[in-house]
């Protein structure tokens, strides 16, 4: 990854975006980054939306149990109040967020400081999900992480749901959802 250098003193920030399919390593690779951000003696704050409560109420914790502590919030303005003065700030379940959570990022990038921020870039209909599109088109950096699919082995990028429901949003682990690649997906018709 490029750092930009500082020119006159200049404190420049930038927004990483890491986006995949479920069990993909997006929370590991956020923890993992921010972790490391700690070990340099940063300051890191790092918050989730209030709504995701699967493994911990205040906790970003990952499908293997990896953890990191954060703030739990339910408006994405919030998070301008509550980065003074920090260097990092870490976004998980960035698709739960609502529609300001991208002009925040900007205007925490431009303070200088690093954003990084996980989620899911597709819901379970393989259409775009939340905030995430926009995220990506403002991101100094993306990475996009692949699972294995369950069925045959490849690489998955789509987030199967395998129990019925129509709803957008459905928090759930294992027992709701499984990785697929492209052609399972298809195969159990999920794409229209």
């Amino acid at each position: 990854m490029f750092i930009e250098p500082n020119i006159k003193g200049e404190r420049r920030g930038w927004i990483e975006v890491i986006c995949g399919s479920m069990f993909s390593g997006k929370t590991e690779e956020l923890i993992r980054r921010l972790k490391r951000a700690k070990i340099a003696n940063l300051k890191v704050e790092i918050f989730k939306p209030a709504i995701d409560v699967r493994y911990d109420d205040v906790k970003i914790v990952s499908h293997d149990e990896n953890a990191i502590q954060s703030t739990p919030i339910d408006n994405s303005q919030t998070i301008l109040l509550m980065a003074q003065d920090v260097d990092v700030v870490g976004l998980d379940e960035a698709q739960f967020f609502d529609e300001e959570i991208s002009t925040v990022c900007d205007e925490l990038a431009l303070r200088g400081v690093r954003v990084i921020v996980a989620g899911l870039d597709m819901d379970f209909q393989a259409k775009p999900f939340g905030q995430m599109p926009f995220l990506m088109a403002k991101a100094d950096f993306v990475t996009k992480l692949h699972a294995i699919c369950v069925k045959c082995g490849h690489i998955a990028n789509y987030s199967y749901r395998i129990i019925p429901n129509e709803k957008q949003i459905m928090l759930g682990a294992q027992n709701v959802y499984e990785p697929r690649c492209r052609n399972c997906f298809i195969k159990d018709g999920s794409i229209d």
